[in-house]
């Protein structure tokens, strides 16, 4: 049962926050690195395109948290199906979150990849239909996994409808506006927990370790995650 649901786009700090989250005993938090980590969940999340009613419990199974897409997308049905859950809406300045989330896109495999994929990478192929739908409803019709959002005006504007959707939505109460870059004060607060003493707020994944990873998984044949202790010889950047 979801304790914590994360309502922000990608590139908001979503993988900072997962590992914050797990840390403050909220784990395990879904993520979409948990399903390039655990491939068998696509079977998972493609029941909510199904058009078959959707088993809230058996997607998150196992699961206290979650953030990022595709859980991100589905906060209302989330918020519904777990009542009790408090929201978490990641943010940062719009136009930031734009070159990072193209710079996201533009790397992510797209359904005419080639099947010789990474374990991990081969799953965001398989999530195509998902991905997908979630893609064309934030962006419009138009729009394809894979090809990035080219127009940086329209790209703003759906983040910050997103934004405002959210924070109408919900009662004052039950919702936490967060930038990662608040550190553990706000978020601590919110879940009633104490920060842990004398431990950085954890900050993975910004643009040069994501692509640092990339490049690493397509090298090495398998999935290198933010969450992997980094190597030795390449110092850890802050990030989102």
């Amino acid at each position: 049962m979801l304790e914590v649901i994360g309502a922000g786009f990608p590139r908001t700090g979503t993988t900072s926050l997962k590992a914050a989250l797990e840390r403050l005993g909220f784990g395990p938090c879904h993520h979409m690195f948990e399903v390039m980590a655990h491939p068998e969940q696509v079977d998972r999340w493609l029941s909510v395109v199904s058009g078959a009613p959707v088993d809230w419990d058996r997607v998150f199974d196992g699961y206290r948290s979650s953030m990022d897409w595709p859980a991100g997308y589905f906060w209302r049905e989330e918020a519904e199906a777990y009542p009790e859950a408090k929201v978490i809406l990641t943010v940062r300045d719009p136009h930031q979150w734009y070159v990072s989330f193209q710079n996201l896109i533009g790397r992510a495999p797209g359904p005419d990849a080639p099947g010789d994929l990474p374990p991990g990478l081969d799953a965001i192929v398989r999530l195509q239909p998902v991905l997908g739908m979630i893609g064309r409803s934030t962006f419009g019709e138009g729009w394809r996994f894979g090809e990035g959002v080219t127009d940086e005006e329209h790209a703003v504007e759906v983040f910050r409808r997103h934004v405002a959707a959210v924070k109408d939505s919900l009662p004052a109460a039950r919702l936490l506006v967060f930038d990662v870059a608040e550190g553990w004060g706000p978020l601590c607060d919110f879940l009633g927990v104490e920060p842990p003493a004398d431990e950085p707020f954890p900050h993975l994944h910004d643009a040069e370790a994501m692509r640092r990873n990339f490049e690493r998984s397509m090298a090495e044949g398998r999935l290198v995650s933010p969450f992997d202790p980094p190597s030795p010889d390449v110092p850890r950047e802050p990030g989102r």
